[in-house]
């Protein structure tokens, strides 16, 4: 199993300087200068030249990709013109924000979209599956933007169930924890009132993320039950009378979760992407909203720190789902 997750780490590294390179170009190929947005509006054509070279701008792009490099090696990813703080200390207080928000999404497609991509198989073709497919469809085709303004309105503003937007309440002081992530810490330090008080606000957030992967999610497991029906050992269990509800939910099951189980990994890496949209309407102080403030300033050096954040957690992530696939079976450690 070792020898398996290395070789898996070594292919991770080629597709991060990858990442590097090419989100590097196209930071440097948008026609907005940095400098510019960060000297302001009354700014002379002197000063902003002044904060290029400060910043290095005026030097030829390779000369400012290997100095980036040498940065990121030493986890330098310089100071911040939207926050005036190091870049590295803005995403350490701001992921465990997003890492909750995601996980929290990823959960709720998990555990409605196995159970539905079920049940669709199981009666298939009828009006069960028709209508779960029906659903599965508007979930990736609806745009998180306008699902989050019609919850905000509909569960915030007309029924007054669910805060409209913020990770807390104004008033509620968060408790000091080990892991940033406001369920868990509230948790340990006993602070149920503050458990409460942010899984209030964590629902619509969550629920507006989780619908594109809440569909892929039930379609992909739809499809792998439907094919692991149609095997032998599942005639044998039905003819020697295995329970029905055994049968589909313990054996058919566990042998159609693999393609499930790739769509999970990936869908981390995109349901990070995605909080970009989402913490921006939702005023979620996460990574999303801080790179969107970044993109209004051209903060190239938040962009590149985040882009390269969120490449390095998607690899990872890649990485851990090889290693359940392996789990799951062993022949995968000796073909990878």
């Amino acid at each position: 199993m070792l020898s398996f997750i290395a070789r898996r780490m070594l292919l991770v590294l080629p597709s991060l300087f990858g990442l590097l390179v090419v989100t590097f170009l196209l930071i440097r190929a948008v026609p907005a200068d940095p400098a510019a947005a960060l000297a302001g509006d009354n700014a002379t054509p002197v000063q902003i030249q002044a904060i290029r070279e400060q910043m290095g701008l005026d030097r030829p792009l390779p000369v400012q990709f290997i100095r980036y490099l040498q940065d990121v090696a030493r986890l330098d990813l310089g100071n911040s013109s939207y926050s005036n703080r190091p870049v590295v200390e803005d995403l350490r207080d701001r992921l465990p924000a997003t890492m909750e928000l995601t996980f929290v999404a990823l959960l709720i497609a998990i555990v409605l979209g196995i159970p539905l991509g079920v049940v669709a198989a199981v009666h298939h073709n009828r009006w069960p599956d028709f209508l779960l497919r029906v659903l599965s469809v508007a979930g990736i085709a609806i745009a998180a933007f306008w699902l989050a303004i019609m919850l905000q309105m509909l569960f915030a503003m007309q029924l007054g169930w669910l805060p409209l937007r913020g990770r807390l309440s104004v008033g509620m002081t968060a408790p000091a924890g080990p892991t940033g992530a406001l369920l868990l810490d509230s948790l340990l330090a006993g602070r149920f009132d503050v458990f409460t008080d942010a899984l209030r606000h964590i629902i619509l957030p969550a629920v507006t993320l989780s619908m594109g992967g809440l569909a892929t999610i039930t379609r992909f497991t739809r499809a792998g039950v439907l094919e692991t029906l149609q095997k032998d050992f599942v005639s044998y269990g039905r003819a020697v009378g295995t329970p029905r509800r055994r049968l589909i939910w313990v054996y058919v099951l566990r042998n159609s979760v693999v393609a499930t189980v790739t769509q999970i990994g990936l869908l981390f890496g995109g349901m990070m992407a995605g909080a970009v949209v989402v913490e921006s309407i939702y005023d979620w102080p996460g990574i999303g909203n801080y790179t969107v403030q970044a993109i209004f300033t051209a903060d190239s050096k938040v962009m590149l720190a985040v882009t390269l954040l969120i490449g390095l957690i998607y690899a990872m992530v890649n990485i851990a789902t090889d290693m359940v696939h392996a789990l799951i079976d062993p022949r995968l450690r000796d073909e990878g």
